[in-house]
């Protein structure tokens, strides 16, 4: 649940989230403007989030810094506790691009801390 907040990211992650702007929800479909830092990006992005609770969250970049990029994140169920399966496509353009192939980005690394800090919100 916690992964499909975003109106409360700002809030709850500002350090990643910035700016949160809800432009339109429908059902479990949300139109979202974000602000977003994964390590040393910094991305302006329109997002649509597909919310299907508790099993799937889904984030299709619809525009800005990194357009046509996918986020899904996909909840199991175990007797241990919870399985999370995270698929990343990202793309960027432009600088974003150049900085991404030649810079020191650790896109991975980053990502991790970001999905870090959604676990230790949803454990407390």
């Amino acid at each position: 649940e916690i992964f499909s907040n975003f109106e409360n990211f700002q809030k709850l992650i500002p350090q990643h989230f910035p700016s949160v702007r809800i432009r339109s929800v429908r059902g479990d479909v949300s139109v979202v403007e974000e602000h977003l830092n994964i390590g040393n990006l910094e991305l302006l992005i329109m997002a649509k989030h597909v919310s299907k609770p508790p099993i799937l969250h889904e984030v299709f970049v619809i525009g800005g810094d990194a357009k046509g990029s996918h986020f899904k994140e996909e909840f199991i169920e175990l007797d241990e506790g919870t399985k999370i399966l995270v698929d990343v496509d990202l793309k960027f353009k432009g600088k974003m691009k150049l900085s991404a192939m030649f810079g020191k980005n650790n896109f991975k690394d980053d990502y991790e801390k970001l999905l870090d800090d959604f676990i230790r919100l949803a454990e407390n």
